[in-house]
């Protein structure tokens, strides 16, 4: 299996180098790592047939070949120092440099112990679009569980983001076409994650059997041998077939116009223009306040830099309490339910629990509050 590393190297080489357009360039990745086509030095070794039964295209195979043999050539004269140049190695981004377990274990969430009792009585303020990610996060846990936390993130991220341009298409805040109407997903495999249908990359050869991530996949390997009776909602879902997945940004790929070093890769470390685990749990983590004071009620860290790092702390707590309610509601339902239905339902318990704001532009981006107690209320009873 290619490394990840490997992926997104053929990936910058066929949209640099070769000028085949990104989305070719993703949907053909599995078929070239079929034919053991990683690298410009494998293709240069191919000829134009084998190409164009991958690519269906002669000038494109043609392309890709002569791309290749350039490549390759350029790599030899360097190794034996004719043409070396002095430039620093181009440095590597902090996710290139940690393995799969080291990312997931950095994006870990906070969670809580609080029994039900208490986190009923917690009223958070938030406005809408970090709840749809923290309900995306959390369903992913139990229709998605071989996806890795980092892809979990990324696809709830993308929920956020086509749900946030609809609506601001509906209040005529944007105007235009999107770029999945444009054709800038098409060949790019689509998952359909509380109702809505958001396009994903796969990543290939992200957890290696040897240093493989911590996902909810392996807890439901862990459980297998229970007995039957016992209830496990997470296993009934898992399909570990599937690789981890990233949610594509489509308006970031058009924005760049395809090729990977231009607009995409200030979104993420990988060059890609997806959207970025880190991004979304920094989103989430900032996003849940407490009810502000009652009127007259002085704080009691006075000093503004320890204000800050309290609230800070707060928010952090806020988000844990939310997550657990999530985590107590999806797990009353994932027993009976099967995964459509769950991800039909997820949407329907947001819009009952989700903050009430002003209609129309007014309430674009408003605060409102989300009290955990409504979200306990909607578990399965018996």
């Amino acid at each position: 299996m290619a490394s990840a590393a490997e992926i997104q190297a053929l990936l910058r080489f066929l949209s640099q180098d070769a000028k085949v357009p990104l989305p070719t360039a993703m949907s053909k990745v599995k078929e070239l790592h079929k034919a053991a086509l990683t690298s410009p030095a494998a293709l240069s070794g191919s000829d134009v047939e084998g190409l164009k039964r991958i690519f269906l295209d002669e000038k494109l195979a043609k392309q890709v070949l002569s791309a290749a043999k350039r490549s390759s050539k350029k790599r030899t004269l360097t190794d034996e120092g004719v043409g070396a140049s002095p430039k620093r190695p181009k440095k590597s981004s902090a996710e290139e440099l940690l393995t799969p377990r080291a990312i997931e274990e950095s994006l870990a969430l906070p969670s809580s112990t609080q029994d039900e009792q208490d986190i009923s009585q917690i009223v958070l303020t938030t406005n809408r679009a970090p709840l749809v990610l923290a309900f995306g996060v959390t369903l992913l846990k139990y229709t998605m569980p071989e996806q890795p936390l980092s892809s979990r993130l990324s696809l709830a991220q993308a929920v956020v983001s086509a749900n946030s341009r609809s609506k601001a298409v509906s209040l005529g805040l944007e105007k235009g076409r999107s770029a999945e109407d444009e054709g800038w997903g098409q060949g790019q495999p689509l998952v359909r994650i509380m109702g809505r249908e958001i396009r994903v990359l796969r990543r290939w050869g992200y957890a290696s059997t040897d240093d493989e991530a911590p996902t909810d996949s392996s807890m439901a390997k862990a459980v297998e041998s229970r007995p039957k009776e016992e209830e496990n909602p997470v296993q009934l879902y898992e399909d570990p077939q599937e690789p981890a997945l990233w949610g594509l940004d489509l308006e970031a790929l058009r924005a760049s116009n395809g090729p990977l070093a231009s607009g995409a890769s200030s979104r993420a470390p990988s060059d890609l223009p997806i959207f970025t685990s880190q991004s979304a749990r920094a989103y989430l983590l900032k996003s849940f306040s407490s009810l502000p004071m009652p009127s007259g009620e002085e704080p009691k860290v006075s000093p503004r830099k320890k204000q800050v790092t309290a609230a800070a702390v707060q928010r952090e707590e806020n988000l844990g309490l939310l997550l657990h309610a999530l985590d107590l509601l999806f797990t009353s339902w994932a027993h009976v339910l099967d995964k459509d239905e769950l991800d039909r339902r997820a949407w329907s318990w947001y819009v009952h629990v989700r903050p009430e704001v002003q209609n129309g532009v007014a309430g674009w981006g408003g605060k409102g509050e989300v009290k955990l107690s409504e979200i306990l209320g909607l578990r399965r009873k018996g």
